[in-house]
């Protein structure tokens, strides 16, 4: 099992967007960096925990934890030009971009900001912490994992 960062900006897609989905349960679509889609498409994988990750807001942060439900698959949304995530180029037969389904399975109370997570010693080498980072899926070390969850209280659903 791998760990992840997923990171959204919560005027996209935020927290309370997914508490409100069915089930807690959504598509994470509309990846449109190469690095990060080919995590999504090679890497990523069912049962693998995910932090949620607010980010351009008042106060980026984790606020929540979440299970990978789907593994990755074509994103639907390059195709139908009413989406954000339209994409001309791609076809039914050539979609260039993928997608995975998360499950909400906890939030953070409170959530943890980054200003904290910066101030942690043994974060120093996190990729999220890296200047210049601005990849929306992050893998995160099973070190890393170990050290913040031991950092947050978890409010199960």
């Amino acid at each position: 099992m791998a760990h992840w960062l997923f990171k959204t900006e919560p005027s996209e897609f935020s927290l309370t967007d997914l508490l409100a989905a069915p089930k807690q349960t959504t598509r994470w679509d509309g990846i449109r960096n190469y690095q990060a889609r080919n995590y999504l498409r090679d890497r990523v994988r069912i049962g693998d925990s995910v932090f949620l990750y607010h980010s351009s807001c008042a106060e980026p942060g984790i606020v929540g934890l979440m299970e990978v439900v789907r593994a990755g698959y074509p994103d639907p949304s390059c195709l139908d030009p009413e989406s954000p995530y339209y994409d001309s180029r791609c076809t039914p037969d050539h979609i260039r971009w993928h997608a995975v389904d998360v499950h909400l399975v906890a939030r953070l109370n409170p959530p943890l900001p980054l200003w904290k997570i910066r101030e942690e010693q043994a974060l120093q080498g996190f990729q999220l912490l890296r200047r210049g980072n601005r990849l929306s899926i992050i893998p995160v070390t099973p070190e890393e994992w170990q050290h913040l969850i031991k950092r947050v209280t978890l409010v199960p659903l």
